[in-house]
């Protein structure tokens, strides 16, 4: 499993991108520059990785810089099923 092709789709999925998903890469800026990835949409998101990994994600295990890129999600995510 590639975890960043796991984001991007997770993301596509979440968000509706309509394909626009396709393009993103690990640098692909993600909270401030997706304008559909708001509050709802995290807490969407996690809810998704929860269910779709079989983890729990707590809320002091992420902050803002979890969700500034692919890279940095995927990082995290990858983390998390290291850990499992």
């Amino acid at each position: 499993m590639n975890v960043e092709e796991e984001i991007i789709g997770m993301l596509e999925s979440v968000l509706s991108l309509k394909g626009r998903g396709a393009g993103f890469q690990r640098h692909t800026p993600l909270l401030g520059a997706v304008p559909e990835l708001d509050s709802m949409a995290v807490l969407n998101l996690i809810t998704g990785l929860e269910e779709r990994f079989g983890f729990s994600i707590h809320d002091d295990e992420i902050d803002a810089e979890t969700f500034a890129t692919v890279g940095s999600l995927a990082d995290f995510l990858a983390s998390k099923l290291a850990a499992q």
